[in-house]
């Protein structure tokens, strides 16, 4: 298995999140996950929060020096020997060489990106029908529901359906225009590299999480 830190990609709703917080649960592993840094600074109020809510709530991409900034402030906190898998960012080309200048200054790399594929239609109808833990933050759907209704499988919390912003219809069209626009570009940029691995998104939790681990061997 790859020692280095580890990007998990694909378009909202393909279910990275949720494996990356599985994996996370294991010893030696940090959860980054650019969403929750937007959402815990909007919660703080800070101009670099301001600033990512504005872009949330339009289903646009927050601006790059946005992102990095809040992505080099958490690096500053993880102690070396955790490794990190990365949600939801880079996002734009940018951002991606904008990581590996980042994680050089720590000593870090990339050595594996993992892609989740998952057809437009279902992702349109996950996100139409998620719902999350509103103790970790696990996100359900109608095709991976919890295995005790309203109970979170990872935590025991209590699981509800959400109505976030960006979850609109509308708006969720946008995301995932925005994402063919401007993450198709960091995909080719990473298999041009040789670390990208594709995997299938369909299926069970269970069934994702076997071929995550198959694909970081």
């Amino acid at each position: 298995m790859s020692r280095g830190d580890l990007i998990l990609m694909g378009p909202p709703g393909s279910g990275k999140g949720t494996q990356a917080r599985l994996l996370a649960d294991g010893p030696g592993w940090v959860h980054l996950a650019t969403g929750d840094l937007f959402r815990e600074h909007l919660r703080k109020g800070t101009p670099l929060g301001k600033l990512a809510g504005q872009q949330m709530a339009k289903g646009e991409y927050v601006p790059d020096d946005v992102t990095v900034g809040m992505v080099r402030q958490r690096l500053g906190e993880i102690p070396p020997r955790e490794r990190i898998v990365f949600d939801g960012f880079p996002r734009t080309v940018p951002q991606a060489e904008a990581l590996d200048a980042l994680l050089a200054e720590h000593g870090r790399q990339v050595d594996r990106v993992i892609i989740f594929e998952v057809p437009r239609e279902q992702l349109i109808d996950r996100l139409a029908h998620r719902a999350t833990c509103g103790r970790c933050q696990m996100v359900y759907s109608s095709e991976r529901p919890p295995r005790v209704p309203g109970t979170c499988d990872r935590c025991g919390g209590d699981v509800h359906a959400t109505a976030r912003a960006d979850d609109s219809p509308d708006v969720v069209r946008k995301r995932l225009e925005v994402y063919e626009e401007q993450t198709r570009p960091v995909v080719e940029h990473y298999e041009h590299a040789g670390r990208l691995v594709r995997i299938d998104g369909l299926g069970s939790v269970d069934a994702v999480r076997q071929r995550l681990t198959g694909a970081m061997t």
